[in-house]
C-alpha cells in the first residue's frame, strides 16, 4: 500500500511506538540480567524502582536487530519482514532509566518474576513491567530458553561467543500437546530457577551478571523481600505462572494474563495451591479453557476470572501502544479499547490482587472492585457472546 509508505521513511522512528511512563511514585530502571554461560542459566530484564539521575539513557525496545528476523518469523512465519521491522521498530525506546542505581528501601520490595507469551521475548511486556516497577515492585522479565522465545542466546564461556537459540514450531509427527507441555515445565521451572538467583544474592551470595556493563546484582542484597514474591505472564507465559505455583511454594500468587490453558496436563489442576487472578481479553479464549480456569477457582476461593472488554490477545503486550495502521498491517486487528485504559485496568486489577496476598502496605486496595469485574470495560467471569468489538 503505497499511501502508508512516507510514515516508514519520516527518520523519527523513534516516534513509531509511544510506550506510556509508569503512572506510579517512583521512577523506572531497568538492566539485563544474564547469569551462567550455558542455557542452564538465566536471561532476564529487570524493571526496578530508581534513583533519578540527570542525563540517564533510555534503552530501546528491540534489543537487537536478531530479535526482529525472530519476530518476524515466529509472529508472522515471514521472516522477509524483517527488515522491515527493523526499520519500523528497530529504534523505539523505553520510558525507563538503563542501568541507573536502585532506590534502596529497607523494608525490601516485593518480586515479580515474568513469563513472555510463544514468539516473544524479554522487553515486549515493557509496559506492564514499567508501570508495576513504578508502585513499587522489582520485576523481572524472563527471556525463557525452551524455543518458545522469537530468539534468544546465552554468551558461552569462550570470550565473545553467543550461541543463539531459536524459535521452534511443532514438530511434524508430533502432537502439539507434549511439545507444549515439556516446554511449559521447562518454563515454569525457569520462573523456579529466577526465584533461586534472588534468593541466593539476598543471601549474600556473589553472582556475576556475566553480560558487559551489566549491573552488580550485590545491591539488590538488602532491598528484596522474598517473603513477598508473585509470579505472572502473559498467554503461554499465563499457563507457565500457573505451573509455578505448583512447583514452588514460595510464589504466593499468580497473575495470568490471557491464559493459554492448553499446555498443563488435567491432573496438575487439583494441584494448583494458590489464588491466581486471571485477566481475560474478549477475543482470545475458548469455553474449554476458562472452564479449565474455573476448576481453579473451586480448589481456591480467592482465585478470580474477570475480562477486559473491548481487547484482543495482543493488546496485553506492547504492541498495543504502536499506531494503528502499521500494527494491523503486521498482527492483523486490534480492540476498540484504548490501550491505555486496557493498560490501566490490567495493572489495576492486578495491584488490587498482589495487594491482598503478598499482604502489601500500599494504596491498591482501592482497585478491590476490578477484582470482581465491576467497573467500566470489565466483566466478571467470561462474557461468551458479549463482544464489544
Amino acid at each position: 500500500d503505497p499511501v502508508s509508505l512516507p510514515r516508514l521513511s519520516c527518520g523519527s522512528m523513534g516516534g513509531m511506538l509511544a510506550l506510556p511512563p509508569g503512572q506510579g511514585p517512583h521512577r523506572v530502571g531497568c538492566t539485563d540480567v544474564m547469569v551462567g554461560h550455558t542455557r542452564q542459566g538465566l536471561f532476564l530484564r529487570l524493571f526496578y524502582p530508581c534513583l533519578p539521575r540527570a542525563g540517564a539513557t533510555e534503552p530501546l525496545w528491540i534489543p537487537r536487530p536478531e530479535y526482529c528476523g525472530g519476530l518476524a518469523g515466529a509472529a508472522l512465519g515471514r521472516r522477509w519482514c524483517s527488515a522491515l521491522l527493523s526499520i519500523a521498530i528497530g529504534s523505539c525506546k523505553v520510558p525507563v532509566s538503563w542501568n541507573e542505581p536502585l532506590k534502596p528501601r529497607s523494608s525490601g520490595y516485593p518480586l515479580i518474576i515474568f513469563s513472555h507469551g510463544l514468539g516473544a521475548f524479554r522487553t515486549l511486556y515493557s509496559s506492564i513491567c514499567t508501570e508495576l516497577a513504578s508502585r513499587g515492585f522489582v520485576v523481572a522479565a524472563l527471556e525463557h530458553r525452551d524455543h518458545s522465545a522469537a530468539t534468544t542466546y546465552f554468551c558461552t564461556a569462550e570470550a565473545g561467543t553467543e550461541e543463539w537459540i531459536p524459535f521452534q514450531q511443532v514438530p511434524q509427527g508430533q502432537k502439539e500437546f507434549y511439545f507444549r507441555n515439556k516446554q511449559v515445565h521447562q518454563r515454569a521451572q525457569e520462573c523456579v530457577r529466577t526465584l533461586r538467583l534472588f534468593q541466593a544474592i539476598a543471601g549474600g551470595r556473589s553472582i556475576p551478571n556475566i553480560l558487559p556493563q551489566g549491573w552488580d546484582l550485590s545491591v539488590l542484597k538488602d532491598s528484596l523481600d522474598l517473603t513477598k514474591v508473585a509470579v505472572m505472564g502473559h498467554s503461554f507465559g499465563g499457563v507457565t505462572a500457573v505451573l509455578a505455583l505448583v512447583k514452588e511454594p514460595s510464589f504466593r500468587c499468580a497473575v495470568a494474563l490471557d491464559a493459554w490453558m492448553f499446555p498443563l496436563e488435567n491432573l496438575l489442576y487439583p494441584e494448583v495451591p494458590k489464588p491466581v487472578l486471571f485477566i481475560n481479553t474478549e477475543k482470545f479464549q475458548t469455553p474449554e479453557s476458562v472452564a479449565k480456569m474455573k476448576r481453579l477457582s473451586c480448589r481456591n476461593s480467592q482465585t478470580r476470572i474477570v475480562t477486559v472488554l473491548g481487547t484482543v490477545h495482543e493488546d496485553q503486550t506492547d504492541f498495543a501502544f504502536l499506531p494503528g495502521k502499521l500494527l494491523s498491517r503486521i498482527f492483523g486487528r486490534r480492540g476498540s479499547l484504548d490501550p491505555h485504559k486496557a493498560l490501566a485496568i490490567t495493572s489495576r486489577a492486578a495491584l488490587a490482587f498482589l495487594q491482598r496476598h503478598l499482604e502489601l502496605e500500599e494504596e491498591f486496595g482501592q482497585w478491590d472492585e476490578l477484582l470482581e469485574g465491576v467497573g467500566d470495560s470489565v466483566a466478571p467471569a467470561a462474557p461468551f457472546g458479549r463482544s464489544h468489538l
